[in-house]
């Protein structure tokens, strides 16, 4: 289905792109008219008023591509077959409703997980979970039941909260987790291409078309998104990208007791994707609990040490920390992809000088900037108040 449909994938991913990226300016007017607008403080990086809300182009795409699937008849069975794209649908709004709420005014964190333990429940109701788990590094498997019993319905709900908060996390800079989704999303098709054309894969399966849809939409965010970014995504739409992460693995990940080279490697990465290739600031998150914790203060108190501020205060600049971080998720899904479709792990050395020499660049070019100044620039921005519909200034900088 996935190889005889191709070309109704990339079209639907292409409206989802389109749509996206036409929409965003009137997210960023409807932020600006509410007010939600993120302003510069001693923890974020940014050093001007900035509009969120970016979520609502991101969930409109969304539907965009749904829209156009379901008007393609190739694609009608994938769409009418089960009842599973109905909970994507369902547990998208609810997700993306709570993270929303959230941007507009503070959700606490116990309300805010409830709404994604909400999304994953949806999901599960409606089909979308796990059959088998993998015990890595075997090739055992555990059925979870084809009746989508107690256990497997908690792991849904526990791999979409993971997933929803790894992106979340990961959004610290401009267009950082709308490109390291794309890049996840991408190599997620990829691997449900050689899986299809393996026989592994539903003819009717959701997952590339979800997978599509989210590689879509955060395409046509991130030239909006890029530094300096015009508009942010907010936890709705950061949420909303983890949530569909989630939903496309499941149904890739745990529908098959069948081997597959690299699947051993693969059925880990759709989740790790996004965490492994922005590991250190989630190892940098546990750090900075326990040293808050140690200092006596509260462990959702923010400072400024997350992985973002560190490359920062190394030299680099806003731009290349991005683009380091990149890098990094193309390597690691380099060290995936490779594995499925040859079947041979020959370019793992390969990669792991590519690695090697990532990391030699992040530190010998630490104390550059993108024009070789020595100074960050983020850090040489002049923060002046500005119309943040307009970009103008309020004020005139050269008098």
């Amino acid at each position: 289905m996935l190889r005889s449909h191709i070309v109704d994938y990339l079209i639907v991913f292409g409206v989802a792109a389109v749509a996206t990226f036409g929409l965003t300016p009137l997210a960023r007017r409807w932020a600006c008219k509410v007010g939600a607008v993120v302003h510069p403080d001693e923890r974020r990086v940014h050093t001007r008023p900035t509009p969120t809300l970016g979520g609502a182009a991101l969930f409109y795409g969304m539907l965009a591509g749904l829209l156009v699937a379901a008007f393609r008849p190739s694609l009608r069975a994938v769409i009418t077959s089960s009842s599973e794209l109905w909970g994507v649908l369902f547990g998208a709004v609810a997700i993306f409703g709570v993270g929303t709420i959230d941007d507009l005014r503070d959700v606490s964190p116990p309300a805010k997980m409830a709404g994604q333990a909400l999304a994953g429940s949806l999901l599960s109701l409606f089909g979308v979970t796990m059959l088998y788990l993998r015990l890595w590094p075997t090739d055992h498997f555990v059925s979870l039941g084809t009746g989508g019993g107690d256990l497997s319905s908690l792991i849904t709900v526990v791999w979409v909260i993971g997933m929803a908060n790894a992106i979340n996390l990961i959004d610290g800079l401009d267009g950082l987790a709308a490109g390291i989704v794309a890049i996840a999303a991408g190599s997620i098709f990829l691997f449900m291409y050689g899986f299809s054309g393996a026989g592994l894969l539903s003819e009717t399966s959701i997952g590339p078309l979800v997978i599509a849809i989210t590689a879509g939409i955060c395409v046509g965010f991130l030239p909006w998104n890029f530094f300096p970014a015009k508009i942010f995504m907010g936890d709705g739409g950061a949420m909303l990208l983890g949530f569909l992460m989630a939903a496309s693995t499941i149904v890739i990940g745990g529908r098959s007791p069948d081997l597959f080279p690299g699947k051993t490697f693969f059925f880990f990465g759709p989740i790790l994707i996004p965490l492994v290739i922005l590991g250190i600031p989630l190892i940098d998150m546990a750090f900075s609990i326990v040293r808050r914790v140690g200092a006596r203060r509260s462990w959702s108190k923010g400072d400024k040490e997350h992985i973002h501020h560190r490359l920062l205060r190394m030299g680099h600049g806003h731009r290349r920390a991005v683009l380091i971080l990149y890098a990094w998720s193309l390597v690691l899904s380099g060290i995936v992809l490779i594995p499925a479709f040859t079947g041979k792990g020959n370019f793992m050395v390969l990669l792991a000088v590519i690695a090697a020499a990532l990391g030699l660049f992040t530190y010998l070019a630490a104390n550059r900037d993108e024009n070789g100044n020595g100074e960050s620039p983020a850090a040489s921005s002049t923060n002046v108040d500005v119309d943040v519909a307009t970009d103008e200034p309020l004020v005139d900088v050269n008098e």
